[in-house]
């Protein structure tokens, strides 16, 4: 077992998960002939999750927690996570116990035959809302239509990476990270496995279909590998002047021979402002993100740790 597998656990309030998660993960890594470390960042719980993995740990010196300071989100967790993991591969996934460790020893073999990245694809995603399921497809599509990289559809946050695949991801500055984009861009040799998404094991889900999350990781996906909105913002110009100059010239005409050319004017300045509205919301997206990136605001703060030796360093 010199093989050693990191996994890591981004959650909040999971105290009925972990046991679970725990006793899984450990069963399906060593039917791969490896040995373990189960990393849980914990986003500021609120719950007895953090004393339940300080019996864990107790137990087991292989099952580590970072706590951060404050909530900071799914995809910064899992990169606190990576940044104090020593294993030759590490595989990241949610505690709820919708996506199955077991597995992991699929993901495992994929490795081993050479893949540095391996992706897991929902075939199905049972014990969720019709209209969250179809929004969900349809975000996947969009993100992927407008994408400048081939981004898997219905690939998750349950993924193998190399180590050398963790240390690229880790060297990545941006800030607001999409980390199902970002995994696909640093390229290296890619493998998928598919699986039936199952329900959660306990607990309600902490991203409701109409809660900020769902919605913020859909406009990172798009904005973070796409110039699509740019391209709109031109093809919209082209089109206001397509439209406006004839307008303009049947206004002038009218005004020649006796007519007022009101409805004329009155339609290319309608055009022109709404042009001009959504050029400034789109645009207004990018700024976003480049001010974000240039603040240089590391992307997390750890509170404490257990079982890691020294404090990881924030991410910038």
């Amino acid at each position: 077992m010199d093989t050693l597998i990191s996994v890591v656990f981004s959650f909040r309030n999971e105290e009925s998960n972990i046991p679970v998660a725990v006793t899984r993960t450990r069963d399906a890594i060593q039917a791969a002939g490896c040995d373990y470390e189960l990393i849980f960042v914990d986003d500021d719980s609120s719950d007895s999750s953090a004393t339940v993995l300080a019996g864990f740990h107790a137990a087991d010196p292989r099952i580590k927690v970072v706590t951060m300071s404050r909530r900071f989100g799914v995809s910064e967790c899992v990169l606190a996570g990576m940044a104090v993991a020593r294993g030759d591969a590490v595989v990241y996934l949610d505690t709820d116990l919708q996506d199955p460790p077991e597995l992991i020893s699929e993901m495992i073999a994929r490795w081993r035959d050479g893949a540095d990245i391996v992706h897991t694809v929902r075939s199905h995603r049972l014990g969720e809302h019709p209209a969250k399921m179809w929004l969900t497809r349809q975000a996947y599509r969009l993100i992927q239509w407008a994408s400048t990289i081939n981004l898997p559809i219905n690939a998750g946050d349950f993924k193998l990476l190399s180590r050398r695949a963790v240390d690229q991801l880790l060297a990545l500055p941006e800030s607001d990270p999409y980390l199902r984009g970002l995994v696909s861009w640093i390229g290296f040799p890619q493998a998928f496995v598919t699986y039936e998404r199952q329900a959660r094991h306990a607990g309600e889900t902490h991203f409701p279909i109409f809660s900020r999350n769902p919605w913020k990781t859909a406009v990172n996906g798009f904005i973070s590998f796409s110039f699509t909105p740019l391209y709109a913002i031109l093809a919209t110009g082209l089109t206001g002047l397509a439209i406006g100059v004839p307008l303009l010239l049947a206004g002038l005409m009218g005004l020649v021979f006796g007519g007022s050319g009101g409805l004329a004017v009155g339609a290319l300045a309608l055009l022109a402002w709404a042009s001009l509205m959504a050029a400034i919301g789109l645009v207004g997206l990018y700024i976003v993100r480049i001010y974000k990136d240039v603040r240089g605001r590391p992307r997390y703060v750890v509170r404490s740790t257990l079982g890691i030796d020294g404090q990881p360093a924030p991410k910038g």
